[in-house]
């Protein structure tokens, strides 16, 4: 391999560092956000608690950005400052559209969509909720390509 390749595998992983670092921080957001919006703590729900329902909406949150800033990053063109920030800000308006999502669902549900992510017992408005949430990252991933 010549001096030119190793340059290029180094630019490459620098690169894909950078929108890993990118990805992890909208994913950390992401979850913050959603965190708030839940009454008690989302973490202990998940880990401590063992809750399906919490899971079930933080993962469809998570696959949610992920989808958005994966798509973000694949149709980027070839401007490396560019593409970090046109990744970082679709990434943003992503959480966002979760976030009004998960308001707009809380005020045309009966009850509280807090109250069911962090319900013991199955409840089936988590899987509405999870749905949700992913179809406002196909949505926000639509609109980017």
């Amino acid at each position: 391999m010549t001096s030119a390749d190793w340059t290029a595998i180094a630019h490459g992983l620098g690169r894909t560092f950078s929108y890993l670092g990118v990805g992890v921080v909208l994913l950390a957001v992401g979850f913050h956000v959603l965190d708030l919006l839940t009454p008690g703590k989302l973490a202990e729900f998940i880990m401590t608690q063992r809750n399906r329902n919490a899971a079930r909406v933080a993962s469809a949150a998570m696959l949610s950005l992920a989808i958005v800033i994966a798509t973000a990053v694949l149709t980027t063109n070839d401007d490396f400052a560019f593409g970090l920030v046109s990744t970082a800000i679709f990434g943003a308006v992503g959480v966002l559209l979760q976030t009004v999502v998960y308001v707009v669902l809380d005020r045309l549900t009966p009850g509280r969509l807090g109250d069911v992510v962090c319900a013991t017992e199955d409840h089936p408005g988590s899987w509405v909720l999870a749905a949700s949430l992913l179809a406002a990252g196909v949505i926000v991933a639509a609109c980017i390509s």
